[in-house]
C-alpha cells in the first residue's frame, strides 16, 4: 500500500523528514510546501525531485490533491492548530513535529478529532526514537540502578534561536519526554525560573526565555532538575538517572559511549561513608537514525490505521499540558504548580 504524503516546512528540520520519506519505496511524496521559494528550488536540485513534486508556497494550493493519504507538518508551532485541524477534517493522517501544538485545549481538541475522523495523529518526539533511550529503558525495567533518588539534564548551545516558543518548549521537552518514558510515569508538580536577553519584549504573555531551569516532581516522589538554554557556547546534550547503587548517563554528544552505566555505592564505617562497587560499562547503542525510525513507525500506523504505541497524539497533549504548566510557573516567578 503506497501512502502519498504532503510534507509542509522544508526548514532546518523539514529537509530531514523529505529526505527520510523519499527513502521509503512505501511512500509517494506529492507536495512540499513552504514560504521560501529558493529553499524550495534548492531542495528540487537536492534531491533531482522531477515534475510530478509539487513545490507550493501555501497549504491552500496543495490541501486537496488527488490521492493525498498523509500530511507531515514541521512549520511553527503557533500554526500547527490550524493546519493539524484542517488535514484531519480533510481525511488525512498527520505527523507533526513537537510541540503539538501550544494550548493544552487544542491538543485535546485534535486528537479527539483524529478519533473521530479515524484518522491517526502521531508526533514526531524524534528522542523517543532514540536507540540510546530505547536501551536505557531496558536499563530501568531491570533495576540495576537500585532505588531511584534524582535525575538531572543539560541541553545547551548558541542556538538555534527559535521566535515561535521558548528554549524550555523547544529543549525542555526533549528531555521530559525521555524521563516520562524511562520512569512509566508523568509529572505532577512543577516549577521554572528563566531569564530573557536575546529577545526582549514587552508583551507578558509570551516572552521567549533563553535560560530556563525547570524542576519536575513526579508521583513517586522522583524529581528531576533541567537546565536548558540557546545562548550558551558549552554545548551540551546530557541526562542522567540517579540512583542507588549507580548512574543511567545518556550523552547525545559523546562519540564513544552515548548511554552509560557508572555504578558505585556507599559502604558505612562508623559515621564515614566510602565509595565501593565502582565501576564503568558502555550500553551497546544500536547504529540508526532516530528520524527514519520516525518516519517508518508513522507510515505503519497510517498503514494499519491504529494509533502510535510511541508518541501518539495523546502523549504529545500530555507533553503539552505538562509545559504549560511550567510556563505559568516562569510567568508566577517559580511558584509551583500542580498537575492532574
Amino acid at each position: 500500500m503506497t501512502i502519498n504524503i504532503a510534507i509542509l516546512g522544508a526548514g532546518r528540520w523539514g529537509v530531514h523528514l523529505v529526505r527520510n520519506f523519499l527513502a521509503l519505496p512505501e511512500v509517494r511524496l506529492l507536495a512540499v510546501v513552504d514560504p521560501n521559494l529558493d529553499r524550495l528550488e534548492e531542495l528540487r536540485s537536492r534531491h533531482q525531485l522531477d515534475d510530478t513534486v509539487v513545490l507550493a508556497t501555501q497549504w491552500s494550493e496543495v490541501r486537496q490533491l488527488p490521492q493525498l493519504n498523509a500530511v507531515v507538518i514541521a512549520t511553527p508551532a503557533v500554526t500547527h492548530y490550524e493546519l493539524i485541524a484542517d488535514a484531519l477534517n480533510l481525511g488525512y493522517h498527520v505527523l507533526a513535529e513537537k510541540p503539538l501544538t501550544i494550548n493544552p485545549q487544542e491538543s485535546v481538541e485534535l486528537c479527539r478529532l483524529a478519533e473521530q475522523k479515524q484518522r491517526q495523529l502521531v508526533v514526531d518526539q524524534t528522542y523517543l526514537f532514540h536507540p540510546a533511550v530505547a536501551e536505557g529503558k531496558k536499563v530501568m525495567e531491570q533495576g540495576i540502578l537500585g532505588d531511584l533518588r534524582y535525575g538531572y539534564a543539560t541541553r545547551t548551545n548558541l542556538g538555534p534561536v527559535r521566535q515561535d516558543v521558548d528554549a524550555m518548549w523547544d529543549l525542555a521537552i526533549h528531555d521530559i519526554a525521555i524521563l516520562n518514558n524511562w520512569l512509566s510515569e508523568t509529572p505532577s508538580q512543577v516549577q521554572a525560573t528563566g531569564k530573557l536577553w536575546l529577545q526582549p519584549t514587552e508583551a507578558t504573555e509570551n516572552p521567549l526565555y533563553d535560560l530556563v531551569w525547570l524542576t519536575v516532581t513526579y508521583p513517586s516522589g522522583f524529581q528531576a532538575f533541567i537546565h536548558v538554554s540557546w545562548l550558551n557556547t558549552d554545548k551540551q546534550r546530557r541526562l542522567g538517572v540517579v540512583g542507588s547503587q549507580g548512574t543511567l548517563i545518556f550523552d547525545e554528544l559523546s562519540t564513544t559511549a552515548p548511554l552509560s552505566i557508572q555504578k558505585g555505592n556507599f559502604a558505612v564505617v562508623g559515621n564515614k561513608f566510602h565509595p565501593e562497587n565502582l565501576s564503568f560499562e558502555v550500553v551497546d547503542v544500536p547504529k540508526v537514525e532516530p528520524l527514519k525510525q520516525v518516519c517508518e513507525h508513522f507510515i505503519t500506523c497510517v498503514q494499519q490505521n491504529q494509533p502510535s504505541s510511541i508518541s501518539s497524539g495523546w502523549m504529545g497533549t500530555k507533553l503539552v499540558e505538562i509545559l504549560y504548566a511550567l510556563t505559568k510557573s516562569l510567568q508566577q516567578g517559580g511558584q509551583p504548580i500542580k498537575l492532574s
